[in-house]
């Protein structure tokens, strides 16, 4: 029974069906309740706990604009919890479903330049990639930072794996955003 579940036991249970690409027969009666009893529990998701839960949906191809719309409200207030991870992931996730959030993207570009210095570099290629991809260009500021600390971890020889070099050159170019800086290290 359903009811029975915490909110916990809601984010287990779906980020289980993701990680091993769970997909019932009537996955879509299962994930719409799922996705029902996320938005009642919203309240006592943590920042890891929503990151999870639109990682698992991403991840499973479904879409839950229902969800995917309290959880970009729920973000927005309680932003100041999340840490690089949880914003990569959330950021990725929303990109991934192709699920349009100009609020939740134009927040999370200011707290992801108040973090940056915690990313590492994976964060960094998604966080930036999901921008790209749901072609959110209003946050011309964030790109700079991002070109700017892609720079100083080139500077300090960090490894950087070439899907990472292009998926950084093809989220600039996506968005028309010009940082010949960054390019030439490249």
């Amino acid at each position: 029974n359903m009811n029975d579940f915490t909110s916990q036991e809601i984010v287990k249970l779906i980020w289980a069906y993701a990680t091993v690409g769970y997909k019932p027969k009537d996955s879509t009666q299962l994930y719409d309740l799922l996705s029902e009893k996320a938005i009642e529990n919203l309240d006592m998701f943590n920042s890891q706990n929503i990151a999870n839960t639109v990682w698992a949906y991403a991840k499973l191809g479904y879409s839950a604009p229902n969800l995917f719309d309290a959880i970009s409200n729920e973000i927005i207030q309680e932003i100041d919890n999340f840490n690089s991870q949880s914003i990569a992931i959330t950021l990725w996730s929303y990109a991934k479903v192709g699920h349009p959030a100009p609020q939740l993207f134009d927040a999370m570009s200011h707290k992801a330049i108040q973090e940056l210095d915690t990313f590492n570099f994976q964060e960094i290629t998604n966080t930036i990639w999901a921008y790209a991809k749901v072609k959110h260009s209003s946050c011309p500021e964030l790109f700079d930072a991002i070109a700017e600390k892609v720079i100083e971890k080139i500077d300090n020889n960090t490894i950087l794996n070439s899907q990472n070099i292009a998926n950084i050159v093809w989220a600039y170019a996506t968005i028309g955003h010009s940082s010949p800086k960054l390019f030439d290290v490249f």
